[in-house]
């Protein structure tokens, strides 16, 4: 092949077979009316309970986290109103009997 001509014609043929067939392909003439698969309808339907799960969760979360942060803010509160009392010491008087040292030798 060594006439120019031909190789074009060659490439352009070859680039409108490719076009064709990308063309056909992409139609999909094999799928018509397929059922759907049930598998794609179950993971669908595991998506929306996921999802729902999922927000049922956050809300329990935040509730929780919400009782934390009244719980914590009770806590110091109560922390501080005993670090501003003034603190008595405990003080005792405490009694021993004689300490006595025995040695034999």
């Amino acid at each position: 092949m060594t006439d120019h001509a031909v190789r074009l014609y060659a490439l352009a043929l070859s680039l409108l077979v490719l076009f064709v067939s990308w063309a056909a392909v992409d139609a999909r003439p094999w799928a018509q009316s397929a059922t759907p698969d049930p598998r794609l309808a179950a993971i669908a339907e595991r998506e929306q309970r996921l999802r729902h799960e999922s927000v049922v969760v956050k809300a329990e979360v935040a509730r929780r986290w919400e009782a934390y942060r009244v719980a914590l803010v009770r806590r110091q509160r109560d922390r501080a109103a005993l670090a501003s009392r003034p603190v008595q010491p405990a003080v005792r008087v405490v009694t021993l009997p004689p300490l006595t040292v025995t040695r034999s030798s």
